[in-house]
């Protein structure tokens, strides 16, 4: 958020008002996704440092689009620590970088899933996203992304989300001026019983 390119809060925002925004009442839900601080700081036990054994790396907010006859399709929206927004890899071994995690680097010995496909905090937190939202109930989902951010709209693209419409100029990006916010919309598989 800090850095202006991908929430619409303004990049100064405090937590208290942070969190006035953010964690809403029912129904909106919000979920938090966490990681081992060793991880992030190198240190086998964080608590020699005086950390906290977790750290908040990713959050979302589920709210419905609509009231009454719309509440079926889920508003969306993700923040993910700037230091690990990236749009996931390939498959390992299905082409010539296999075993890289984002831009080219390593990959992760500890993400990933059993299809063998590493994954990135973002994307994980985003499929998450989608899980929950389906175990709700909710049968569509909807982002606003920024249209300037190739990345995240490749990210969302990924995960099946099509462009269903754009804002022109909804976004004030900190050095592009007003761009584009699209609208991006999936289809949620049925709720299982």
């Amino acid at each position: 958020m800090i850095e202006g390119e991908t929430c619409p809060w303004e990049p100064d925002t405090g937590e208290e008002a942070a969190r006035a925004v953010w964690m809403l009442p029912r129904p909106a839900a919000v979920l938090v996704m966490e990681q081992d601080a060793a991880s992030d700081e190198g240190l086998d036990d964080p608590r020699d440092e005086g950390l906290d054994a977790r750290t908040v790396v990713a959050t979302a907010l589920l709210t419905p689009s609509l009231p009454g006859l719309g509440d079926h399709v889920v508003q969306a929206m993700l923040l993910v620590d700037p230091k690990r927004i990236d749009q996931g890899g390939p498959r390992t071994g299905s082409s010539q970088y296999d075993d890289h995690g984002p831009y080219g680097g390593p990959a992760s010995p500890t993400r990933g899933r059993a299809s063998g496909h590493w994954e990135s905090v973002s994307r994980q937190a985003a499929e998450e996203m989608i899980e929950y939202a389906t175990g709700l109930g909710y049968q569509a989902m909807q982002v606003h992304v920024v249209a300037a951010n190739p990345r995240l709209v490749s990210l969302w693209r990924s995960l099946a989300f099509r462009q269903v419409g754009t804002l022109p100029a909804a976004f004030r990006h900190p050095w592009l001026s007003n761009v584009d916010l699209y609208v991006m919309y999936r289809f949620l598989p049925p709720r299982a019983r």
